[in-house]
């Protein structure tokens, strides 16, 4: 098995540093259930302690960038993926599925240069989803508030040893959570179920608007959205012309899903842009924003005026992802 690297550590620089050879620890596929039974899958794939994570020392404030300091270098022989929890957390324990909010800092194991830190300003990482085969071996059991530090071999001989030390800074909903704004006259009406999922219902008999509205529905507390950059979120989609969804992740699990604000219609990206993150938004695009004029038949969007909401729940510069 090999130790997947989490999306904001795999940069072409680093990527063949953290495809290191992984312990025996646990496995499976993982529950996105928060479900006791998914908890503690997550901690037996969850990576032992030893005395070389044992024996890195860190210091500065929980969430800074932090002074790391280790014998140099590494002992390779023998070494697989080790962890240790230098601060224990005083929150909630990470369950399988959740998205978890971190800053990481990365060394060379066999200078101690650093090769990467991200997640210490809002905004630089997005949060990342844990399952037993994708993170649960760094997160795995770990409590909110909790600095970790591992160690493992690599099997680059650039780079043969990695050092981490990993800030657990939090979880992220996957609904929005700002503060809810006024309604917006003319435009479609949003009624939230429970968990938040959405339903919308178009204005009757009244005809599409001409150019594509946006409104907020909540407004978030965090980082704005930047042009081009990777988002994370939840969204349903509806037909103005029948109010049928024809898209929704609510519908697929109620799992958020990422992607660049540029790689969308234009609709969807004039509802994005300039947002924050935490904010609900609501956008009645024009065919011309979505999918284009023309006829359409039963499956087809083109010609179809489409009303979107959207949570968002994440940003990062694209260039990290």
């Amino acid at each position: 098995m090999r130790l997947r690297p989490l999306a904001a550590l795999s940069a072409v620089a680093l990527s063949a540093i953290l495809l290191a050879g992984c312990s025996g620890g646990g496995g499976g596929d993982a529950s996105p259930s928060a479900s006791a039974s998914a908890a503690a899958d997550l901690c037996s794939s969850a990576a032992p302690s030893g005395a070389v994570s044992d024996g890195i020392t860190v210091t500065g404030d929980f969430g800074t960038v932090p002074t790391v300091d280790f014998t140099k270098p590494i002992d390779t022989t023998d070494l697989t993926l080790q962890r240790t929890v230098q601060t224990k957390g005083t929150g909630a324990a990470i369950a399988a599925g959740d998205f978890v909010n971190y800053a990481a800092t990365i060394l060379d194991g066999a200078t101690g240069s650093v090769l990467s830190q991200a997640g210490y300003t809002p905004g630089e990482i997005l949060p990342e989803q844990i399952s037993a085969d994708n993170g649960g071996q760094i997160f795995g059991c770990a409590t909110v508030g909790s600095r970790l530090t591992l160690a493992t071999a690599t099997g680059n001989e650039t780079t043969p040893s990695v050092v981490y030390v990993i800030d657990v800074l939090g979880v992220t909903p996957t609904a929005a959570w700002g503060e809810e704004q006024a309604p917006v006259a003319g435009m479609p009406t949003v009624s939230l179920g429970d968990g938040g999922a959405p339903a919308i219902t178009i204005p009757e008999g009244q005809t599409p608007p001409t150019e594509t509205q946006v409104a907020t529905l909540k407004k978030g507390d965090g980082p704005v959205v930047q042009a081009g950059n990777q988002v994370l979120l939840q969204y349903t989609g509806v037909r103005w012309s029948n109010g049928e969804t024809f898209d929704s992740t609510w519908d697929k699990g109620g799992v958020p899903t990422s992607f660049a604000t540029n790689k969308v219609v234009a609709g969807f990206q004039k509802a994005l842009e300039g947002q924050t993150v935490g904010s609900q938004v609501l956008v009645t695009m024009t065919p011309a924003d979505g999918y284009g004029e023309g006829d359409i038949n039963t499956t087809d969007l083109k010609g179809e005026t489409l009303v979107f909401v959207i949570d968002i729940l994440g940003t990062a510069p694209a260039a990290t992802q």
